[in-house]
């Protein structure tokens, strides 16, 4: 018995189970997506920093302790 198109048919079957991808579909250019990220990274820092400032500042050594 042949089993010519088991393989087309396998390969169907798995890609029908895999998640589509949506990480890449956000429809921006590289330098958008660059530009995008700094800005929010820019955020999280300006956060980082005022939460920092208002916990009396010492953040010297703060959570690198090796175990």
């Amino acid at each position: 018995m042949t089993r010519g198109n088991q393989r087309d048919r396998d390969r169907e079957r798995a890609q029908a189970r895999k998640p589509q991808a949506k990480g890449k579909d956000d429809g921006l250019t590289p330098e958008q997506r660059r530009e995008r990220d700094a800005k929010a990274l820019q955020e999280k820092a300006a956060k980082k920093a005022g939460q920092a400032s208002a916990a009396g500042g010492d953040t010297k050594n703060k959570g690198t302790a090796k175990k």
